[in-house]
């Protein structure tokens, strides 16, 4: 009877005579890392689709969490438009008078009239500047923020408001205007909404920005056109240009709030 030799235990795993060659076979000597071995078989793992952010159309309606001063500035728009609207008429044209900035307020007392002016809207909660203003300054404010959103209303406001009542005042100096036009009746936050609009345009995306644009200030070209209320008008496409010209200060102010707000 013949016995068999034990193995060699000093040979390689895999060697000749060892009783382990053949369990390693067809298994790579590295994983990648997107691979698994399966029965010696590479497999692909399934890359995840990055998901799409799911539309949220109610961020489009001011909060008073999360838009502060465009909820608190709405609430007071309703409010001033509900007393014009029911109230008697005698009061009401007495405020608008009194909150005009026509030149003969502005020299008086400037501050006051440029400040009351921005709390009534011209033509109601039905206008469509009333509109524009939930949509265009809740959208900014989620932005760049309830004190910067102000700033760039305030900005547009004052500022087409000078523009277009300094040359009147001037006119009238030269004898090219009667003196009534010192005293016309100017209000609302039409001005403010169009420098809004501008600078809005300013931090969305290309495809998105140029419409905005072109009917937005489609529109006030129109309007320009038809020649009812030029020096309104007129203002309305300064204000626009102001809010245009705040892109570079907005961009940066943009870059330094995404990281923490996460817009």
């Amino acid at each position: 009877m013949e016995r068999t030799a034990p193995p060699d235990e000093t040979a390689p795993a895999g060697a000749p005579g060892s009783d382990v060659s053949g369990l390693l076979d067809g298994v790579p000597r590295q994983r990648g890392p997107r691979e698994s071995v399966s029965a010696g078989v590479r497999e692909s793992v399934p890359v995840k689709e990055p998901r799409l952010r799911a539309l949220r159309p109610w961020r489009l309606l001011p909060t008073p969490m999360g838009t502060p001063f465009t909820f608190g500035y709405a609430v007071v728009l309703c409010v001033t438009s509900l007393i014009s609207a029911y109230a008697d008429p005698a009061p009401v044209h007495a405020l608008l008078q009194g909150s005009s900035t026509d030149v003969a307020h502005l020299v008086r007392m400037p501050g006051p009239v440029l400040v009351g002016s921005a709390l009534w809207v011209a033509g109601g909660v039905a206008s469509p500047f009333t509109i524009g203003f939930v949509l265009v300054l809740t959208a900014l404010e989620r932005r760049i923020g309830g004190l910067r959103t102000a700033g760039v209303f305030l900005l547009g406001h004052v500022l087409a408001t000078l523009a277009t009542e300094v040359p009147v005042g001037l006119a009238v100096l030269a004898g090219h205007l009667p003196d009534s036009s010192l005293h016309r009746l100017d209000y609302g936050v039409s001005f403010g909404v169009a420098a809004g609009t501008g600078a809005l345009a300013g931090l969305l995306p290309l495809w998105s920005r140029v419409p905005l644009l072109a009917v937005f200030g489609g529109m006030l070209l129109q309007d320009l056109l038809a020649f009812t209320d030029p020096m309104t008008n007129w203002g309305h496409l300064i204000a626009l240009a102001i809010g245009v010209a705040t892109w570079p200060v907005l961009r940066r102010w943009r870059a330094r709030r995404a990281p923490s707000s996460g817009l």
